[in-house]
């Protein structure tokens, strides 16, 4: 039995995330980390793509974006090879750094999209890898509430969805997010 095809749509908000093969780590130091983040950020400015949400975890992430031209598969493609094989040849590594093809799925409701605006920052304060969301540095939360800055991140969507002027919307998603915490 073959797999599902992959729904490729322009305009279109999906969740992704990739897991490291057999949930090894895919990111060993803060080179690897900011190397993906890197490259993250070409792959969103030249396909056009709206990233509203990060989070790199030590053996997955987690990406929250809009494509404006039905070409998810090639964005994921070029972005999990290319580091791919920049993380083996830095290693020393050879073979498969994800496990199978990226996991999406399409956000069809603003529940859903709520809910992954909360999840996808808590994955390290859940994971036990840092206290608050805002700690974690390799993760979209502080460029969205203010305190970094990613010019390739598309904050003002997301947060539209919490108030109507950034001041507002940035005290309410943090206060959101932040009380979803202990849930």
């Amino acid at each position: 039995m073959g797999r599902e095809p992959r729904i490729q749509a322009a305009d279109t908000v999906y969740h992704v995330t990739t897991r490291g093969v057999r949930r090894l780590a895919v990111y060993e130091d803060g080179i690897d980390y900011l190397k993906f983040e890197t490259l993250l950020g070409r792959v969103v400015t030249k396909l056009g793509w709206e990233l509203y949400s990060y989070c790199q975890m030590p053996n997955h992430y987690h990406l929250l974006f809009r494509t404006p031209a039905g070409d998810i598969s090639a964005g994921m493609f070029w972005l999990n090879g290319v580091y791919a094989r920049w993380f083996n040849q830095r290693h020393g590594y050879s073979g498969h750094v994800f496990e199978a093809r990226f996991f999406s799925e399409v956000v069809q409701s603003n529940v859903h999209l709520l809910n992954l605006a909360c999840y996808i920052p808590l994955n390290p304060v859940r994971a036990g890898l840092c206290a608050r969301p805002g700690d974690w540095r390799w993760s979209s939360y502080r460029a969205t509430v203010g305190r970094d800055r990613k010019s390739w991140l598309a904050t003002t969507w997301l947060l539209a969805q919490f108030g109507r002027d950034e001041a507002t919307a940035v005290v309410e998603y943090e206060r959101y997010v932040e009380g979803r915490m202990a849930a």
